[in-house]
């Protein structure tokens, strides 16, 4: 087997996790999905898509924690990669040249609209990438962004719904020239 990066981005909403889960599960190889510490939203040691599709997962602080793992998996899966250091690169190269093949979902963009962490990067290296769009709640056209609904300047804020909302590039300048 020939080791392969794969890399499922869009916004919030838009089915990231879910895509992730259904690739892991429809292979029928073996694996082991990470997640950050960071996202505290499900279980410790799960995902879980907006859908309720759960897998077991090992929730992590560092991305070379993986590395640390003695039995050898054909696929690796890491959810919300965008909230791991830049080092997530080396480490999705060191296992596809290994011949693991790795799966990464996270957000391509922060809620200004700006590209996210280390994603623009994996999507440079990957053989795959896999933009999924969830509908924007203002005109029914595919989203491409987060909208943060309430007030923050941070760029990493764990939400839901209630603190954000998936827009289209219409919906969202019209509302970033509200502001």
């Amino acid at each position: 087997m020939s080791g392969r990066i794969e890399v499922i981005c869009g916004s919030m909403f838009s089915g990231k996790t879910e895509e992730l889960i259904n690739r892991i599960k429809k292979s029928g190889k073996s694996y082991k999905v990470f997640k950050p510490e960071t996202d505290t939203r499900n279980k410790k040691n799960k995902i879980e898509s907006h859908n309720k599709l759960e897998i077991e997962a090992t929730t992590i602080k560092n991305i070379t924690d993986i590395l640390k793992v003695k039995t050898k998996y054909e696929i690796i899966g890491v959810d919300e990669a965008q909230f791991f250091s830049d080092q997530i690169i080396e480490v999705c190269n060191l296992l596809a040249n290994k011949g693991v093949r790795v799966i990464v979902a996270g957000l391509d963009m922060d809620y200004s609209g700006k590209p996210f962490g280390p994603m623009p990067f994996l999507m440079a290296i990957a053989e795959q990438v896999t933009k999924v769009h969830a509908i924007c709640n203002e005109t029914g056209e595919p989203a491409v962004y987060s909208y943060r609904k309430v007030e923050s300047n941070e760029t990493i804020m764990i939400g839901e719904k209630k603190e954000y909302m998936p827009l289209s590039r219409k919906a969202y300048i019209s509302k970033i020239r509200k502001k």
